[in-house]
C-alpha cells in the first residue's frame, strides 16, 4: 500500500543528466509514477552525446532543456531550483531512482507540517549498501545526499541555491546544509523512505574527484569557519586528507587539490560569509549523534 499526501504543495522534481542515457531513463519514469499532485518532472541535458536527448519524445509531459556546452550538476540544480514557482524542489541524480510511488508524497506532507524543517532526505539503497530497511523512525541530521532529497523552495532562495565551489566536485551539498542550519532550519531522514543509487561507473574517475573532493573541503572551511578558529581547523583539515591520501594511494592527487584550492583562495576569499561557531557544532553533533524527530 503507498502513501498520498493530503496537501496540494506543488513539487518540482529535478535531474540534471549528461551521457547517462540508459539511467536517466529509468529516473524520469519513476518520477513520472509518484503520487503526489500537482508534480512537474524538469530535466537539464548537460551537452550529452549518447542521445539523451531524443527522450524529449519519449516523454512529452516532461520540461526539458538543453545545454549544449557543460556546465555541471550544480549550475544545473541552481538553475531548476531558483527558476521554479512550485513550493518544493525534489532533486535525483541521472543514476538514481524511486524504490515505489509514494516517497515524495510522504516528504512533502512531512514539510507542509513542520516549518522548523527545510529539507527531506531520502534513505539511499545502492550496489554497496542494497538492504532496505522498513519505515518508520525519522532523524534530524547534519546533511542529505544529493541522489535523492527535497528542499523547501522558499528556503533555498532565500539562501540563493547552492554556493560554487572551484573544484568540479563536492562540498556543495555540505555546504547548503550548514547554511540551513545556520539559518535554523532542520534537515530530516526518512529512514526506509528509498531511493536506489546505481553509482554508475561512467565519469567517475576516483583520483580526479579526490583531488576535487580536497579542493572544495579546503574551499568550504575558509569561506564558512568564523576568523578565530580558521588556522587550527584549517591545519587539522590539511593533516586529515594527507593521513586518508596516505591510506588509501591517492596522495598525488590529494596533493594537487591542495595546489588548486591554493590558487583559488583568493577569490574564495572574497565570497567569504561565516557562520555561527554553534552552527558548526551542531553539524559536527549531529553527523556522529542523530536526532530522533516525532510528529
Amino acid at each position: 500500500m503507498t502513501a498520498q499526501s493530503s496537501v496540494h504543495a506543488s513539487v518540482v522534481v529535478g535531474i540534471a543528466t549528461h551521457n547517462r542515457a540508459g539511467e536517466v531513463r529509468k529516473a524520469i519514469a519513476s518520477a513520472l509514477e509518484q503520487t503526489h499532485m500537482p508534480l512537474r518532472v524538469a530535466v537539464i541535458d548537460d551537452a550529452s552525446s549518447d542521445g539523451t536527448s531524443a527522450m524529449r519524445d519519449e516523454f512529452k509531459t516532461v520540461s526539458w532543456e538543453r545545454w549544449e556546452q557543460n556546465q555541471g550538476y550544480v549550475r544545473a540544480r541552481n538553475n531548476m531550483m531558483l527558476t521554479a514557482a512550485e513550493d518544493y524542489y525534489v532533486s535525483l541524480d541521472d543514476d538514481s531512482w524511486f524504490i515505489r510511488s509514494d516517497e515524495i508524497a510522504i516528504a512533502v506532507d512531512f514539510l507542509e507540517r513542520h516549518p522548523e524543517a527545510a529539507a527531506v532526505a531520502f534513505d539511499i539503497l545502492s550496489p554497496d549498501h542494497p538492504q532496505p530497511v522498513s519505515r518508520g523512525s525519522r532523524q534530524s541530521v547534519a546533511m542529505f545526499i544529493g541522489c535523492g532529497h527535497v528542499l523547501r523552495l522558499s528556503t533555498v532562495k532565500a539562501l540563493s541555491g547552492y554556493a560554487e565551489f572551484p573544484g568540479a566536485y563536492g562540498a556543495e551539498e555540505k555546504d547548503f546544509c550548514l547554511r540551513l542550519i545556520d539559518a535554523g532550519y532542520q534537515i530530516v531522514k526518512f529512514d526506509g523512505v528509498h531511493v536506489w543509487h546505481d553509482k554508475s561507473s561512467l565519469a567517475r574517475d576516483i583520483p580526479r574527484q579526490h583531488r576535487s573532493g580536497v579542493c572544495n573541503d579546503l574551499a568550504l572551511t575558509l569561506r564558512r569557519v568564523p576568523l578565530g578558529f580558521l588556522l587550527p581547523i584549517m591545519a587539522w583539515k590539511i593533516s586529515s586528507h594527507i593521513a586518508f591520501a596516505i591510506r588509501k594511494g591517492l596522495l598525488r592527487p590529494c596533493l594537487q587539490g591542495f595546489r588548486d584550492f591554493v590558487m583559488a583562495a583568493a577569490d574564495i576569499w572574497r565570497t567569504r560569509s561565516p557562520v555561527r561557531l554553534s552552527s558548526l557544532a551542531q553539524y559536527r553533533t549531529l553527523t556522529r549523534s542523530p536526532r530522533e524527530v516525532t510528529g
